[in-house]
């Protein structure tokens, strides 16, 4: 029987958290450091679902995945290579189509769920 999976960052259910930082070829201001509580991979290790933390900072994305983002808190800048701005903050929704390049800056403490999809191999 399949059941309903309900994301948690604390207590029994909660997965290990996982702590990162920007790497320093992307970061580009600030300190960019990042917690990824991963509640769900799938799919052939294609589809990751979790929440995801992070510390003010800018950094360069290039996206080759999709991503869904749906912001719990926080306030964050997504420009594109163009320049066109989307400023995005708690109760936004949001998709990331891959080939998507440009900038993230994370204006207040971000706190988002995620779903990921990968390209196939």
């Amino acid at each position: 029987m399949a059941k309903i999976l309900v994301m948690k960052t604390k207590g029994k259910k909660a997965p290990k958290v996982e702590k990162g930082r920007a790497k320093p070829e992307i970061l580009l201001k600030g300190k960019y450091k990042t917690k990824t509580w991963n509640h769900w991979t799938g799919e052939d290790d294609r589809l990751y679902c979790g929440i995801w933390e992070c510390s003010p900072g800018k950094v360069k994305v290039d996206y080759s995945e999709w991503e869904f983002c749906h912001f719990i808190e926080g306030k964050a800048v997504l420009t594109n290579e163009e320049g066109e701005k989307w400023t995005l903050k708690a109760g936004d929704g949001f998709i990331i189509p891959p080939g998507f390049k440009g900038t993230w800056e994370t204006v207040e403490k971000v706190k988002k769920h995620y779903v990921i999809l990968t390209p196939k191999a």
